[in-house]
């Protein structure tokens, strides 16, 4: 007797897109007379939709690079790199993996790339990002989940 076949998984790109970009230098012109040698944050977040048509998701990854010189705010850019994937063929426990890692993986070198050029058009040097590893991050996201749910039941 053959066993039911497991659907075939497929994730397909359709789109990539800039949803929002903002560039801000609160100290210029004066910022450029210092010596730049800024600490540097970067806060990436995700978030996934599901669009009406059936398996489609937008996927947005959002890039916030802060650098201060000293305790002043020096460059804030600001990126919203999005996607369109239509998925199909992954169960219920999968779906939020592939949104949340794969997807924010594909769309990173986008945002990389953007947040580069900003800084650059705001007159600094190039501002290269460091590769991320979506896994581990989606890894800590549900251990601190995990964490959270068990204070409130004890």
């Amino acid at each position: 007797m053959a066993e039911p076949q497991q659907p075939q998984r497929q994730l397909a790109l359709q789109k990539i897109f800039l949803k929002d970009a903002s560039l801000e230098v609160p100290k210029a012109p004066e910022v450029f007379q210092r010596a730049w040698k800024p600490a540097v944050d970067v806060n990436l977040t995700t978030s996934t939709s599901a669009l009406e048509q059936s398996g489609v998701y937008q996927v947005a990854l959002r890039v916030t690079v802060t650098c201060k010189l000293e305790d002043e705010v020096a460059l804030l850019i600001e990126i919203e790199q999005a996607g369109l994937f239509q998925l199909a063929g992954f169960g219920e426990q999968e779906l939020p993996v592939v949104l949340n890692t794969h997807c924010p993986q594909a769309l990173f070198p986008y945002a990389r790339e953007a947040v580069s050029d900003l800084a650059q058009r705001g007159g600094f040097q190039q501002l290269l990002l460091q590769p991320v590893n979506f896994d581990a991050l989606y890894r800590q996201h549900l251990e601190r989940q995990q964490g959270g749910a068990q204070a409130t039941v004890q």
